[in-house]
């Protein structure tokens, strides 16, 4: 069953998405946070996710990785108070090293939760309604609209394309699949046992 969003205009978007992101970044506790994302990089690492980026580096990726998180997570919270609170429709589609990146923005709970009590401008992100909506992000879709309308253009270097994505995707798969690792890192083969 196809499902059927009504989202507000992109330009309308941005600009409420600006001010949530604004608020965002004025909060006293904000840059700790980001700052604590960007170096507390090794818990947040995706086979699937950031190693999708050429010469993937977390050193020098977190960084703009965690940043773009803040802006869809703006551009998610700008949908939702604009569409009553629909969180389907402000669950944008994000490429896959940013998606991964707004996981490890979010798992920032406690702070994050002091930072929306503050400022008044929700964190909204629902893995499960991400996965029921099941669209993967596409070069010229709503969500590259809305940002480049907000922030300008996209980062080509972290916003891959879903085809391509999911080209770099099997060629991890087959990779993986030598040592074990299959599913798509669901489920493995490997023996831990002590011989």
């Amino acid at each position: 069953m196809a499902i059927t969003l009504t989202r507000p205009a992109p330009e309308t978007v941005a600009e409420r998405a600006r001010e949530i992101h604004a608020a965002w970044m004025a909060d006293p506790e904000m840059p700790a946070v980001l700052d604590g994302c960007k170096k507390y990089s090794s818990d947040w690492t995706d086979d699937y996710g950031q190693v999708l980026i050429p010469e993937y580096n977390v050193e020098r990726d977190a960084p703009p990785l965690i940043d773009d998180a803040l802006r869809v997570m703006a551009l998610k919270s700008a949908v939702y108070e604009m569409t009553d609170g629909d969180e389907l429709a402000a669950e944008l589609s994000v490429p896959v090293p940013v998606d991964t990146a707004v996981h490890a923005l979010c798992a920032q709970f406690t702070a994050l939760s002091r930072v929306q009590a503050r400022t008044g401008r929700l964190f909204v992100h629902s893995t499960v309604r991400e996965h029921e909506a099941g669209r993967a992000w596409r070069l010229g879709d709503y969500t590259h609209q809305a940002y480049r309308a907000t922030f300008g253009p996209v980062d080509e270097r972290y916003w891959i394309d879903e085809p391509e994505a999911e080209r770099r995707r099997q060629v991890l798969d087959e990779k993986y699949a030598t040592i074990g690792i299959t599913e798509r890192g669901m489920a493995s083969t490997i023996d831990y046992a002590v011989a």
